[in-house]
């Protein structure tokens, strides 16, 4: 019996399905294999899910086992295209070359694209085994998104050598600042080192050519900059990249760095900078040929030291007494309390001091030999007593007493700062003049019972000679 065909009964021929061109179709998961099926509806939401999915993979989740779900994702679709279309044995060739003409061409991109990305990958290693960061970053930029797309973990994995020579250009700019005298910026550039290594591992030997470059640089110009620099390095530079070679490039310029810096601060005249440098050299580098040089330098700074400290235990006028005579201080460089005249600095009692000779001072405390104090004049040994007439009973005379002029003295060594004198000298005089001359106070008008000789220059200088010339 006779039925008539779809087309003889008013519809349209039926769309022959080939499930073979379905299935190729899908596999480029653009939805081509729906379109010829001509399901529009499952070809947009296939593309949808696709270009989703693309999305994620490549910002939100760069992870292994997302591909995975995007491989799953794409067996899904070529698997419901073979089996939406099976049924019907027709075989379209042309709908098949359509279907595998785009999925070759997109699996031909995917797979240039990977090996790329996989051929750039190689080359961003070797950049981190060499320490390269230069090289790196040139590899780096030539990334596009379609890297991403065909390779996403791979090429997020290499983000962490993009951060790594960020933070190292950091650090780098951060040391260049430490040369050019900034020396806090050590610790912060060393802070980047330590967060490459601890939160970006892998790139070690960057860290290490970074530090490296800087270290190449030393020694500065300018030794007490390089002295700073080597003060933090020898104390730091374990916590850091290379170790051994920041070591090694402190024991390299240290000893010159010290010594340098010890003679530009004698010049600039901080002593205890000076000393500390010198000491430096002195004690870290015993068999440097600079050694014999810094101890000199020792020598004369703490000399220079003592000197300014002497002379600010000296200040006030030289009629009363500095704070040197109570807590006396050494200037090592001074000569010795001996034979000969012992150039002094005399301070109080001016009535005394001022009659002593010129040659027995000095002009300076790094002229002296003594630092002489004197004290108030007090009687000293009786010498003599007369009689005087008393003007308030005339018949009844007065007998005075002359004595010495005694005067405490105390003597310091300049060179130790010991006490080498410590006495009363007594200045002796004329006694007993025809008239003597006194002050009465109140209603006695004879004359005191005590009084002091007349001293000449020469009696003054006689007293006071043995202390000061030996």
């Amino acid at each position: 019996m006779y039925e008539p065909t779809s087309e003889a009964a008013g519809h349209p021929p039926a769309q022959p399905r080939d499930p073979v061109a379905a299935a190729l179709g899908n596999a480029s998961l653009l939805g081509l294999g729906y379109l010829l099926l001509g399901r529009r509806l499952l070809a947009a939401v296939n593309l949808a899910v696709t270009v989703v999915l693309v999305v994620v993979l490549t910002t939100v989740a760069p992870f292994l086992w997302f591909e995975v779900l995007v491989l799953g994702w794409w067996a899904l679709v070529v698997t419901h295209g073979w089996f939406l279309a099976r049924g019907d044995g027709a075989n379209v060739g042309r709908q098949r070359m359509i279907a595998l003409s785009v999925t070759v061409v997109v699996f031909v991109v995917v797979g240039l694209l990977r090996f790329d990305a996989g051929r750039i990958d190689d080359t961003i290693a070797d950049a981190r085994a060499e320490g390269d960061c230069g090289k790196a970053t040139d590899a780096l930029d030539g990334r596009w998104f379609g890297h991403r797309v065909a390779n996403a973990p791979l090429v997020s994995g290499e983000q962490a050598t993009r951060e790594a020579c960020r933070r190292l250009r950091t650090a780098n700019g951060e040391l260049a600042e430490a040369l050019s005298g900034h020396f806090s910026k050590m610790a912060v550039a060393f802070a980047w080192f330590a967060s490459v290594r601890q939160e970006l591992p892998g790139h070690e030997a960057m860290a290490a050519a970074a530090l490296g470059g800087f270290l190449h640089r030393l020694p500065t110009p300018d030794a007490c900059t390089t002295s700073e620099i080597v003060d933090w390095l020898s104390e730091h530079a374990s916590a850091g990249p290379v170790p051994e070679r920041s070591a090694a490039t402190v024991a390299r310029t240290a000893p010159a760095a010290f010594l340098g810096c010890g003679d530009r601060m004698m010049a600039a005249k901080d002593w205890a900078t000076a000393r500390t440098r010198y000491q430096q050299l002195v004690d870290g580098y015993p068999a440097d040929s600079r050694v014999a040089k810094a101890k000199e330098g020792v020598t004369k700074a703490t000399q220079a030291l003592e000197l300014a400290n002497v002379r600010g235990l000296l200040e006030g006028s030289t009629g009363t007494a500095p704070a040197y005579c109570d807590t006396p201080a050494p200037y090592s460089a001074a000569a010795p309390y001996g034979k000969g005249t012992n150039h002094a600095l005399f301070y109080g009692n001016d009535g005394f001091s001022g009659r002593f000779p010129a040659d027995w001072r000095a002009s300076d405390a790094a002229q002296a030999v003594l630092v002489v104090c004197l004290g108030e004049a007090e009687d000293g040994t009786p010498v003599q007593t007369c009689p005087y007439e008393n003007k308030s009973l005339p018949e009844f005379p007065t007998d005075v007493t002359f004595h010495k002029i005694a005067v405490p003295l105390k003597a310091y060594e300049l060179r130790t700062g010991k006490l080498v004198v410590d006495t009363k000298v007594e200045v002796g005089g004329t006694s007993c003049p025809k008239v003597l001359h006194y002050r009465s106070y109140g209603s006695d008008l004879g004359p005191p019972p005590d009084t002091q000789v007349e001293a000449s220059d020469a009696d003054v200088r006689a007293a006071f000679a043995p202390i000061i010339q030996k």
